[in-house]
C-alpha cells in the first residue's frame, strides 16, 4: 500500500491499524537486540553501528523506485515475542527477558521493558543486569571494533535502502519496522531499572495511545478554528491543574509549557512584567533559572547558600526586596530535596517579593495525600512549575505553568490578525495565542488528560508514592553496603552514593570512570551530581539514582547497587595499572 496515506480523513484510523503493527514488531525486536538499558560501546560503537547499518548517507538507495513493497517479516527471523501477552507491555518482548514486574493489570502498563530487566531480584549479586554477561560482554567487544566491525549491538541488518534520505522510498511498512528496530535498539530504556540517572520517566501505554490520536488527528493549538475540542480539553485540564496548586484561590490559572526550562521563563517573565528586576535563587536551584534570567535581560541571579541542598532562608532574608521575585524549588536536580517554602514564602511577603516555585520534579506529590504536606507553602506562591514527563510518566514533552491570579497571563497576549482578531475574540472565538510564549504547539494536553482520566489523582499519586517507597529502601540498602555510602536520606525518588573506596583512593576521578564505565558497558545509566561535601564545603562529586519506575521494587536494585562497587573495585586497579585512565 502507498506510504503517502494520510492518517486522518475517512480511512486514516483503518491505515494507522495496519502501520501501528510493523513499528512495533520493529521496536520489540529492537529491544531484544539491544538487552539492556542501553547500547553498549558509548557513542563511537553506536554511531558506527548505524553506519554499518545504513552505510554512507550519499550512497543511492538499492531499492527499486517507488519500491512499497513490505519486505519478509525480519521480527520474526530474529525472534521477536511481539503479541505474547506478556504484562500488557510494549516493549521488549518479556519472553526474552524475564517476567514482568507487578501483575500488569489496570491502566498503569509502561510503555517499555519490564522491572526485572535488570535480572535478578534475590538481591544476592550474582544476578547480571540486563541479561547474560557474555552476552553483553560479546556486543561491548564487537561495538568497540570500529575499524571493520560491522554490526555492534544493532543486530543483523535488513536489506534495506541505504540511509533515511534515499532517492526512492522502501514503503511505510518497511520504513516503521526497520527504524524502529534500530531505534529501539540503540535507545536508553527508562523503563529498564538500571537506567536511572535523570529525571527521564518510562512513559505509561495509556498516554503513549493517546499521543498517536492526538498526533493524527494533529489540533495545532494556537486558534481555536485548529482545534475545537482540543482547546476546551486543554481548558478544563488545565484549570484543574491550577485548582490543585491553589485549592483556595479564587482565579487561579494555568498554561501548558514544554517543561521546567520553559516554566521557569514564564516566571521570570510575568515578574519582570510586574516591575521586578532581578531574580534570586538557591544555589541548588536549576540552570534554566540563569537562562531564563539572560533571556529575559534581567541581571544575573542572586545566588543564596544552601545546607543540606536546601535554601537557606536566613541568607535569602538578607538580599530579598520590594524588586525581587524569589526562585525556591520542590524537588532539586541533584538530590530531589525541597527547599522549606512556608519559611520562603513568609520573607518574600514581608519583604513585598514575589516567589515562583520550580516544583517540576516534585509538585505531582499533590496528588499524594500522604505526600501533599511536603509541598506545603507552595500555594503560596505566585506561581509554580510542574512536569508530567516525570512524576506524571508522560512522554516528553509535558509541562505546566500555574499562577496564582489569572489576570498575570495576561503578559502574554499578542494580537496576530489571522489568529485572533478582535472582532472574531469579541465574537466568542477563544484566543488560544494568548496561552503559551509558542505559535504553533502540540496538542500535549490531551494525553495528559487521558491519563488523569484512566488513574484519577489518587493512582497517579499512588505511582509517586511508589517510587518514594522504593527509594527510602535502596538508601536503606546502600546504608547497609560496605561498599558504599549513602548521601543522606532521599525526599523523593533520589538516591544519592558513592563508593567507599573513593574517600580513601581514587576520589572524584574514580567515581566518574565507574559511571562511564557503566555506561559504555550498557550495563547501567546512572546520574552524577557535585555536592559541597568534601573539606571545607568543597565541591564533592556523588552518583546519583534517580527511581521513576514505579513497578520496580528495591530488590530489583541490589544487583546495581553491588555492580557500582564491584566496578569502583576494577576501576581502582585499573587506574593504578594503567598510567591513563578510562
Amino acid at each position: 500500500m502507498r506510504a503517502d496515506v494520510l492518517a486522518g480523513g475517512h480511512d486514516g484510523a483503518d491505515r494507522l491499524a495496519e502501520l501501528i503493527p510493523a513499528a512495533l514488531r520493529g521496536m520489540a525486536a529492537g529491544a531484544a537486540e539491544r538487552g539492556g538499558p542501553i547500547p553498549a560501546g558509548g557513542p563511537a560503537a553506536v554511531a558506527a553501528a548505524l553506519m554499518a547499518e545504513h552505510g554512507d548517507p550519499g550512497t543511492p538507495a538499492a531499492a527499486a523506485p517507488g519500491g512499497a513493497e513490505p519486505l519478509d517479516d525480519p521480527a520474526a527471523a530474529r525472534g521477536s515475542a511481539v503479541g505474547n501477552g506478556s504484562a500488557g507491555l510494549l516493549g521488549g518482548p518479556a519472553a526474552a527477558r524475564g517476567p514482568a514486574a507487578g501483575d500488569g493489570a489496570g491502566p498503569v502498563e509502561l510503555l517499555g521493558d519490564p522491572a526485572v530487566a535488570c535480572g535478578s531480584a534475590a538481591g544476592d549479586g550474582s544476578a547480571e543486569l540486563g541479561g547474560p554477561a557474555a552476552a553483553r560482554d560479546q556486543a561491548a567487544a564487537t561495538a568497540l571494533e570500529l575499524a571493520g566491525a560491522p554490526r555492534a549491538t544493532l543486530g543483523p541488518a535488513p536489506a534495506l535502502a541505504t540511509g533515511t534520505l534515499p532517492r526512492h522510498g522502501v514503503g511505510a511498512e518497511a520504513a516503521l519496522e526497520e527504524l524502529s528496530r534500530l531505534l529501539a535498539a540503540g535507545s536508553a530504556d527508562p523503563a529498564d531499572p538500571a537506567c536511572a540517572a535523570h529525571l527521564h520517566c518510562p512513559p505509561l501505554a495509556v498516554s503513549v495511545a493517546a499521543d498517536v490520536v492526538a498526533s493524527a488527528l494533529n489540533p495545532s493549538m494556537d486558534s481555536w478554528d485548529q482545534a475545537p475540542v482540543a482547546s476546551e480539553l486543554e481548558r478544563e485540564f488545565t484549570a484543574g491543574i491550577a485548582r490543585l496548586c491553589y485549592p483556595g484561590e479564587e482565579n487561579p490559572d494555568a498554561v501548558v509549557t514544554t517543561g521546567g526550562t520553559e516554566s521557569n521563563l514564564l516566571g521570570l517573565l510575568l515578574a519582570r512584567e510586574t516591575g521586578i528586576v532581578q531574580a534570586i535563587c538557591g544555589a541548588n536551584a536549576h540552570h534554566s533559572v540563569a537562562r531564563a534570567a539572560w533571556l529575559l535581560g534581567l541581571p544575573a541571579p542572586i545566588v543564596v547558600a544552601c545546607e543540606g541542598d536546601r535554601m537557606l532562608p536566613a541568607a535569602l532574608a538578607e538580599v530579598v526586596t520590594p524588586h525581587t521575585v524569589v526562585v525556591a524549588t520542590a524537588g532539586t536536580t541533584n538530590t530531589g530535596t525541597l527547599d522549606p517554602l512556608p519559611e520562603i514564602a513568609e520573607i518574600c511577603r514581608r519583604a513585598g517579593a514575589r516567589l515562583h516555585v520550580d516544583a517540576a520534579y516534585g509538585g505531582t506529590a499533590l496528588c499524594s495525600d500522604a505526600l501533599k504536606a511536603k509541598l506545603a507553602g507552595l500555594e503560596l506562591a505566585d506561581s509554580v512549575a510542574l512536569d508530567l514527563h516525570k512524576f506524571g510518566w508522560q512522554p516528553v514533552a509535558a509541562g505546566l505553568f500555574a499562577a496564582r491570579e489569572a489576570a498575570d497571563l495576561a503578559a502574554l497576549t499578542v494580537r496576530a490578525e489571522y489568529l485572533n482578531a478582535d472582532d472574531d475574540t469579541e465574537a466568542g472565538l477563544p484566543d488560544l495565542l494568548g496561552r503559551s510564549i509558542r505559535t504553533s504547539r502540540r496538542p500535549d494536553a490531551f494525553r495528559m488528560a487521558v491519563t488523569m482520566r484512566a488513574l484519577g489523582t489518587d493512582g497517579l499519586g499512588a505511582l509517586v508514592e511508589r517510587c518514594c517507597a522504593t527509594a527510602a529502601e535502596v538508601a536503606a540498602n546502600v546504608e547497609r553496603h560496605p561498599g558504599l555510602r549513602l548521601w543522606g536520606r532521599p525526599e523523593l525518588s533520589t538516591v544519592v552514593l558513592r563508593p567507599v573506596v573513593a574517600d580513601t583512593d581514587g576520589g572524584d576521578e574514580l567515581v566518574a570512570r565507574v559511571r562511564r564505565a557503566l555506561l559504555e558497558a550498557g550495563t547501567a545509566v546512572i546520574g552524577r551530581a557535585t555536592l559541597p561535601t568534601g573539606p571545607g564545603g568543597a565541591g564533592r562529586l556523588w552518583l546519583k539514582l534517580t527511581l521513576l519506575h514505579p513497578h520496580a521494587t528495591a530488590a530489583d536494585y541490589r544487583p546495581l547497587l553491588d555492580r557500582i562497587a564491584a566496578t569502583a573495585g576494577a576501576e581502582l586497579v585499573a587506574g593504578r595499572e594503567s598510567p591513563v585512565a578510562s
